[in-house]
């Protein structure tokens, strides 16, 4: 299976002095989930804002898609990937059904029935409701809904689980698994639970740099607390 998207030494800084991230080396495959661990403040969110180009306070070796080096704002691959941020609610003033209708119009495809994953995250009665209205877990609801009906190539998620109810916490992790079929997923989290029900792997983040657990090491262990004591 080749690398669909790799990153060499990157190096990520608020202050430069002080990086967030350092060396950071990794590869995400073709068609499969990846999941990324650590404790609140491990630079998660940071990494996956300067994969989508949000943060240009880094530098790196390369940055490879499919075996050719990119630049992270180039349009081409923006076309090809999307990403859920936690805490953000963009376009407030757009309803779900607007916001799908943009996004959908922005990466020039049709918008194809969405009524399977509407009803997975019981969201069926807030489809004509503006974005800045829902709750917190309906407004991730809205972004989720989006990225798994646009099934880009390239799939980023921050920390996909906060916010939700048991049921579409369910439904999530069953999207995540199926996910494959279409393309790579990658995203973050600090429950262990979330990563180890549905990833082919596990990358570690954790003082600034990455490594990937074996599989011991986060199927034996509930708490990633308890996975940093061993690893």
């Amino acid at each position: 299976m080749k690398a669909e998207f790799s990153v060499k030494g990157l190096t990520a800084w608020y202050v430069k002095e002080k990086p967030v991230l350092q060396n950071l080396t990794f590869q995400l495959q073709e068609h499969e989930a990846v999941g990324m661990i650590g404790l609140n403040g491990a630079g998660k969110t940071t990494l996956l804002n300067c994969l989508c180009g949000l943060h240009d306070r880094f530098q790196a070796e390369h940055i490879q898609w499919e075996g050719e080096d990119i630049s992270l704002r180039n349009p081409a691959f923006m076309s090809r990937r999307y990403a859920v941020f936690d805490g953000e609610a963009p376009f407030g003033y757009f309803t779900f059904r607007e916001y799908l209708a943009y996004v959908f119009g922005t990466y020039k495809r049709q918008v194809p029935d969405i009524e399977t994953l509407v009803q997975g995250f019981s969201f069926e009665k807030y489809e004509d409701v503006l974005i800045k209205e829902l709750s917190t877990g309906n407004k991730k609801k809205v972004y989720l809904i989006t990225a798994f009906a646009l099934r880009p190539e390239l799939l980023f998620l921050d920390e996909p689980v906060n916010g939700l109810d048991f049921q579409s916490t369910e439904f999530l992790y069953t999207q995540i698994k199926e996910y494959k079929e279409h393309g790579t997923v990658f995203f973050s989290s600090h429950v262990l639970e979330s990563v180890s029900l549905t990833a082919d792997r596990i990358l570690l983040l954790k003082n600034g740099s990455m490594e990937e657990l074996k599989d011991r090491e986060w199927k034996e262990n509930g708490d990633i607390r308890e996975v940093l004591r061993h690893v």
